[in-house]
């Protein structure tokens, strides 16, 4: 029996299936947003945050949700998003939550009275929209069988994350980080001054956390843009970091103060450095996101 609080399955970050797998995968838009269970029981609605925390009185607007399922009970996966005006899910406006949220269902575990994560992903599909009526706050986004490179380049062109892919047959694995769900993302890439680093932890404490990276203003100025802490080999780590160290200088080459979430454990460098990166998007504020280190520019 599921019962709330549960951990949602996972999905692992990938490539698309092979041509000649492709005809075994369902492929789902990439969602950017809160991921969020849905437990209908007793005529309301209950909603988890994946990390189990109780968010139903944050999101007033889906209390209407159990009216919309056809069963006495059920428990839906799912992601809350917030539009723009472009209708496309923007990550910073549901951290603000100014606007209305939606909640795009994908998959459902349990429905009256019955668990349903053993059945094959198919088979939980079709139930979720046999059972669950669209309103103006929820969905059951499409989904397609096959054809994953088309759908991944249309989200690549309608500025969206990327895509879902699971394959058939798959049950749900609650807690479980499998294979059978990848998240296949659109990546931009961009260039980027270095103004700094972070300190490192772990196995890389002798060397650097992350890259403190800046965009070059037309008046001259560097625009502080976030961090890059992912993408470098052991060789580029101990490379890069010899040459940053190099560079050190006693104050930010920023134009404007670096949040101190990032200053407090950053060492400074001359900006005389480029690095090529893959970014998700630049967000409103101008930072990257999930941003990944390809070399220097």
């Amino acid at each position: 029996m599921i019962r709330f609080p549960v951990e949602p399955m996972r999905a692992a970050l990938g490539a698309l299936p092979a041509p000649n797998d492709d005809a075994n995968w369902a492929y789902e838009v990439k969602w950017d947003g809160y991921r969020t269970l849905a437990f209908v029981a007793d005529g309301r609605v209950r909603l988890q945050s994946s990390s189990g925390r109780d968010v139903t009185t944050q999101y007033p607007e889906l209390a209407e949700l159990a009216g919309a399922v056809a069963v006495p009970d059920a428990v839906l996966d799912g992601e809350l998003v917030v539009l723009d005006d472009a209708g496309r899910p923007r990550f910073e406006l549901i951290q603000r939550h100014e606007r209305q949220v939606v909640f795009h269902a994908f998959d459902v575990l349990h429905l009256a009275g019955h668990d349903t994560i053993s059945l094959p992903y198919e088979q939980r599909r079709a139930l979720l929209e046999q059972v669950v009526e669209p309103g103006s706050n929820w969905s059951i986004p499409r989904h397609q069988v096959g054809d994953g490179a088309s759908l991944l380049a249309a989200t690549a062109a309608a500025g969206l994350e990327g895509v879902m892919a699971k394959r058939l047959g798959s049950p749900y694995l609650p807690g479980k980080r499998t294979p059978s769900w990848r998240k296949v993302k659109n990546r931009v890439p961009a260039t980027v001054a270095i103004g700094g680093f972070t300190s490192g932890s772990g196995s890389r404490a002798a060397s650097f956390g992350a890259l403190l990276v800046g965009v070059w203003q037309p008046d001259g100025g560097l625009r502080f843009a976030g961090g890059v802490g992912t993408g470098f080999t052991a060789a580029t780590i101990d490379e890069l970091g010899g040459r940053m160290r190099a560079l050190a200088i006693p104050a930010s080459p920023f134009s404007a103060p670096v949040p101190r979430e990032y200053a407090r454990h950053a060492t400074w460098i001359r900006p005389e450095l480029s690095a090529q990166i893959e970014i998700a998007e630049f967000t409103n504020e101008g930072y990257v996101r999930h941003a990944s280190y390809s070399g220097l520019a």
